[in-house]
């Protein structure tokens, strides 16, 4: 099992764990969006007062970096994480999303820290007189937005905020809407090569669900044993035989339509003989804001060439 592997299987059970506790850290790099969505701001230290429009900001969460970018209020970014390298420009560090240090962080004076849970950075971070906003993976559309206006809040940028939300809904309505009658088509979502995805209880699945799709991986876990993360195998996938494949480790795992074709049996698969293999960016398919409107038209194009079964 590669590492990746490993990090997914070990962030589905982080997921569970999460939602009763609140104690674990954000994943800022992979796919688990079995998370609930919070996102507030801490309260500072008696002694301190964050500003109602902080200056100094500094984000550990990649999706969360992209909705301060997409909001305007990037030029008073001073530091992130090691994985938030888009937009393009963007002040990144070695900072860890993964491991936070909270003295790396308030070397750079920060008065607002963009981060996923993690009860005891927030803790060390209000001492220090530092706000926060939450920035964890969503179950649903709702919590996406929601999280946007409450960075939006939280960096002064409330009207940005509102406009970013009123421009992903119009252009996901949009795309929906035109999408072609996607009934019966089915689709696998392969999170990396050895064969985890996700199912529909996933917010990943709550995106495909956007147009009626068939998620074969359901039965994989109908009893939510593998809380939405199984890992299947070729001989399932040859015996479900999908529609659509969308490829989510063309990056990590340099996965493409030429390699699925190469795997034992594959060739045979509706998809590969379709041509509707669907090459994703594993970046935007992992995060929430703005490009999830990116993902969602790639699901749209993707249905629009496949055929429906007679």
């Amino acid at each position: 099992m590669t590492m990746r592997s490993k990090l997914i299987a070990l962030l589905a059970v982080l997921a569970l764990f999460a939602a009763a506790c609140g104690d674990d850290d954000n994943d800022t790099a992979s796919e688990a969006e079995s998370t609930s969505t919070s996102t507030s701001t801490t309260a500072p230290a008696d002694d301190e007062v964050a500003p109602a429009r902080p200056e100094r900001i500094v984000s550990i969460d990649p999706s969360g970096t992209e909705i301060i970018y997409a909001i305007g209020a990037g030029e008073r970014v001073v530091a992130v994480d090691d994985y938030s390298y888009f937009p393009e420009g963007t002040p990144v560090t070695d900072l860890s999303g993964w491991q936070p240090n909270l003295e790396a962080i308030l070397a750079f004076e920060p008065d607002l820290v963009v981060m996923g849970s993690n009860s005891d950075l927030e803790t060390g971070l209000a001492a220090a007189g530092v706000a926060v906003a939450l920035s964890n993976a969503p179950m649903s559309f709702d919590d996406v937005y929601s999280q946007i206006e409450a960075i939006g809040a939280a960096t002064g940028n409330i009207g940005e905020a509102a406009e970013l939300v009123l421009e992903m809904q119009t252009e996901i309505g949009e795309l929906t809407d035109n999408a072609p009658n996607s009934t019966g088509l089915s689709y696998f979502h392969e999170l990396d090569n050895t064969l985890y995805s996700v199912t529909s209880s996933t917010f990943i699945g709550a995106v495909y669900a956007l147009f009626g799709l068939e998620n074969v991986a359901d039965p994989a876990d109908a009893d939510g044993a593998a809380f939405g993360y199984p890992q299947l195998s070729d001989e399932y996938l040859v015996d479900a035989d999908p529609d659509i494949i969308f490829l989510a480790d063309t990056i990590c795992c340099g996965q493409s339509a030429e390699t699925v074709a190469e795997r034992a049996g594959w060739d045979q698969l509706s998809a590969v003989q379709s041509g509707t293999v669907i090459e994703l960016n594993d970046d935007i398919v992992s995060r929430w804001g703005p490009r999830l409107v990116d993902f969602i038209e790639a699901i749209a194009l993707a249905v629009e060439s496949a055929t429906v079964p007679a």
